[in-house]
């Protein structure tokens, strides 16, 4: 068996395979954050209202995406949307897509578990000043939910950045999919696995790392 070789890792091995699928992987992390937050707050406050249909439409798409795995939703979509529509819509926005929905979900719980944190009484304070009760979840509670839920979201988000590895079920060139083709074309493949798994490695340590710095100063601020 012939020994490990590292040496092809140049910066034309970087510009060549590596950054396109580094650049695809962070931007799909992110944008996937962003409007999962968004949904899945919408979606808590259905599961916290007191119109049993929100409240029962928001508990069935929680509790069905929570169930499924996520390489299988990715399939679904990616399968089905163009047999249904006969429009392909590409392999990452259907990934994008993908995430925002399926991420959604476990952003709800954690959204209402921040929701209830925070002590009934800033509720009643707000509304004793004369705040909606709209208002009162937008100025008082959210703003309170969120910080509390802050590293939990992180948290989520790192799984999340963890997770879009499986796009490769698509054939979508993510970070891992840089690595598998650098592999195969110079002829190291598992130099190019060991490398994905250092790349990973380094981004979601380095950001645990500031997830535990960030509940440290939150802890601080109560």
């Amino acid at each position: 068996m012939n020994a490990l070789d590292f040496g092809f890792v140049t910066a034309d091995f970087l510009r060549d395979f590596i950054l396109q699928g580094l650049w695809f992987t962070l931007r799909l992390t992110a944008i996937s954050a962003v409007l999962g937050v968004m949904l899945g707050t919408v979606l808590a406050l259905m599961r916290l209202s007191r119109n049993k249909l929100l409240n029962l439409v928001s508990a069935a798409y929680v509790d069905t995406l929570r169930s499924v795995p996520l390489v299988m939703v990715i399939l679904w979509f990616y399968l089905l949307i163009p047999l249904l529509t006969g429009q392909a819509i590409g392999k990452e926005t259907s990934a994008l897509i993908t995430f925002t929905l399926f991420e959604a979900a476990y952003f709800a719980e954690i959204m209402r578990a921040g929701i209830l944190s925070v002590p009934a009484g800033q509720t009643a304070a707000g509304l004793a000043v004369g705040m909606s009760p709209a208002q009162t979840m937008q100025l008082i509670v959210l703003p309170q939910a969120f910080r509390n839920m802050l590293p939990v979201l992180m948290t989520q988000i790192i799984v999340m950045l963890q997770d879009t590895s499986l796009v490769y079920a698509i054939g979508a060139y993510d970070l891992l999919k840089g690595f598998q083709l650098a592999g195969q074309n110079l002829g190291r493949p598992i130099e190019g696995y060991l490398l994905a798994a250092v790349v990973y490695f380094v981004i979601c340590y380095g950001l645990s790392a500031a997830v535990r710095r960030l509940q440290q100063r939150i802890a601080i601020i109560r």
